[in-house]
C-alpha cells in the first residue's frame, strides 16, 4: 500500500498513515516532502511497532518504508 502525503501539513500525513495502518498491513510506503512529516510519521509508525526506513528520492522527497 502507498500513501502520498506530499504537500500536506501535519497532522494530515499522520492521519493518512494511521488510516493506512488500520488493518495492520505488513508494509506501507509513505511519500512525504517535509521534515515535520518525516518526524511525525516515523514517531507514529514506531509507536505502532513498525520499523521505518527513510529513502531519499531524486527530487528532495522521501519514501518512508514502514515494515512490520
Amino acid at each position: 500500500m502507498n500513501v502520498d502525503a506530499r504537500g500536506l501539513v501535519c497532522p494530515q500525513p499522520v492521519i493518512l498513515t494511521k488510516n493506512a495502518l488500520k488493518d495492520k498491513p505488513a508494509q506501507v510506503d509513505v511519500l512525504v516532502d517535509g521534515v515535520a512529516a518525516i518526524e511525525n510519521v516515523t514517531r507514529y509508525a514506531t509507536a505502532m511497532k513498525y520499523s521505518v526506513e527513510k529513502v531519499a528520492t531524486e527530487n528532495g522527497e522521501f519514501i518512508l518504508k514502514l515494515r512490520k
